[in-house]
């Protein structure tokens, strides 16, 4: 044999001629060898790089290893307001971590906070649970039911030890709602919709309500938190979630959620971030692009702890907002609609993923994504299982973030509230009420296509840069309650296709019908005066 000929298969064969055991067995090896390659190395679609060979091995030991979790939600936090996005106001942090991962360009979230805290919490659609109207509020008394297991309680039976700092709102009016009963080891944050960044008070000082109750809202564990007033919230849960990370045990998995106050009312920063925006004239977007910057300078402390801690390298780190931008404070554009709308701008969000477990990174992704999606995803990573919890409504959809496969979601059911409901007064009503009430306020995305129907608000456009914002409302009729999308072509909502394609309507409207026989009546109970806090030290807590 010449010294330059290659081993061959043939090589192989005279030598198991010559030397049938030693022969057998180099055989053997050789076809193992190649059946290693089609299985477990890339295509021929995959370069063959050092960079692809690291990010493959590092696949290969999540399925060794628990990854460490940790899950930071933005509050209100709009889709124009981020700089890969095009905005102005400087977010280095999140961009360098968003181009490093996987932007999720096709992510969905709920229009209000409570409702994205419970379908990240369970992977469960509001309607499962009868909390399809509103959010939870301070003086009701209702939460998330007890009867729905959520996600820290099965990484928990998995050995994880998990973490909360910041915003709650999910319910407290009994004790067995609170964080740490809900599967969380440790919180330090408010259990309220929002407060006060400095005194960590509620109402803060811009709220008109007279009736509304008045309180302290910080907590460290059961016990009131009172040494912290002039501490400003984004840079104090960021130091409590620095410290958690620091006097973690190694031995156990993580955790960490992180759910900002940032960037919710009143609009308040420190000054040192307002004067980074000394060209924006308008005040309130001065303020907001500020609150914006503390919070990604906030991110990147919490990242760099991580990567000192040596925790980085073994970390999922995922980034959401709960909800579009407010329809005064910051910007959703194009994206029609605002917080509290099922219009594009109220459900479309800001998201990705950064790990150094992804397979694909550096990349964006335009795979349909649902909040409700982590449960299940997060389970998946974990090697933790689903048993014990009611029927999902997420999809597993780590091989989409990771390696870009397609998505498994096809469908997005974004809202059914027969609470909100509009007087109709139309046609469209003899085609199609036989079917669904279109004076019930609700939205479905299945395919390209979208359907809204009832009182959806004017909606509108609203683009903000350093000289102030533009806003371009819709002109669509009073009586009208009913819109057809095409997503895919007309992300803007601009072009209402429902006369075009009514077999497209009653499609969706028979899917909207199908949902709302599931559903749970909405649970609204009347406000209680037990809630005071004035009642109870001058703390917001459990009243029953």
């Amino acid at each position: 044999m010449e010294s330059n000929e290659y081993f061959t298969f043939g090589h192989l064969l005279r030598l198991a001629w010559c030397h049938r055991r030693v022969g057998f067995l180099a055989i053997l090896t050789f076809v193992l060898i190649l059946l290693w390659r089609s299985t477990y190395l890339p295509n021929d679609n995959h370069r063959w790089s050092t960079s692809y060979y690291s990010r493959f091995y590092r696949e290969r030991e999540l399925l060794s290893r628990k990854p460490n979790i940790v899950f930071i939600l933005a509050d209100d936090y709009g889709w124009n307001d981020i700089g890969y996005h095009g905005s102005f106001i400087k977010t280095p942090n999140l961009d360098r971590l968003a181009s490093e991962g996987v932007k999720l360009e096709n992510y969905y979230i709920q229009p209000i906070c409570s409702p994205s805290r419970c379908q990240l919490m369970t992977g469960r659609y509001q309607i499962r649970y009868g909390l399809q109207h509103s959010v939870i509020t301070s003086d009701r008394p209702h939460g998330l039911p007890l009867d729905e297991v959520t996600l820290p309680q099965k990484l928990r039976e998995n050995g994880y030890r998990s973490y909360i700092v910041g915003k709650w709102h999910l319910g407290f009016f009994r004790k067995e709602y609170m964080p740490l009963q809900r599967g969380f080891d440790r919180f330090y944050g408010y259990l309220t919709g929002g407060e006060d960044y400095w005194t960590h008070r509620r109402p803060n000082g811009y709220a008109r309500d007279p009736s509304a109750f008045h309180g302290l809202d910080l907590r460290d564990q059961d016990k009131p938190v009172l040494d912290q007033n002039g501490t400003y919230s984004t840079h104090l849960f960021a130091q409590k979630a620095i410290e958690f990370i620091l006097s973690h045990e190694r031995s156990k998995p993580m955790f960490l959620y992180l759910p900002f106050q940032a960037v919710h009312s009143p609009l308040e920063a420190p000054t040192k971030y307002v004067e980074k925006y000394k060209d924006v004239t308008h005040p309130l977007i001065k303020i907001y692009a500020a609150m914006v910057t503390a919070m990604d300078e906030a991110v990147g402390n919490v990242t760099d702890a991580l990567k000192r801690t040596g925790l980085w390298d073994n970390t999922v780190l995922i980034f959401s907002t709960d909800n579009g931008a407010r329809e005064n404070a910051g910007s959703n554009w194009p994206l029609r609609g605002w917080k509290n709308t099922l219009w594009e701008g109220g459900v479309r969000g800001v998201g990705f993923v950064n790990s150094k477990l992804l397979r694909k990174g550096n990349r964006k992704s335009d795979a349909l994504i649902h909040i409700s999606d982590w449960f299940p995803t997060l389970l998946r990573i974990s090697r933790s299982v689903s048993n014990g919890t009611k029927p999902l409504d997420g999809f597993d959809i780590w091989d989409t973030i990771s390696t870009g496969t397609p998505s498994p979601r096809k469908e997005i059911l974004h809202n059914i509230d027969p609470l909100h409901r509009k007087t109709a007064s139309s046609s469209f009503n003899l085609l199609y009420d036989d079917i669904f009430n279109i004076s019930v306020y609700a939205a479905i995305r299945s395919g390209d296509w979208k359907l809204l129907t009832g009182d959806q608000g004017h909606g509108g456009w609203k683009d903000s840069d350093t000289s102030g914002s533009k806003f371009e409302y819709a002109v669509d009729p009073p009586t009208k309650h009913l819109w057809l999308f095409n997503i895919r072509n007309d992300p803007q909502e601009r072009s209402d296709l429902s006369d075009r394609y009514p077999d497209v309507v009653q499609e969706l409207l028979q899917k909207l019908a199908a949902y709302n026989k599931t559903a749970l009546p909405p649970f609204w109970p009347s406000r209680d005066p037990r809630a005071n806090p004035a009642l109870h030290g001058d703390l917001f807590g459990p009243w029953l």
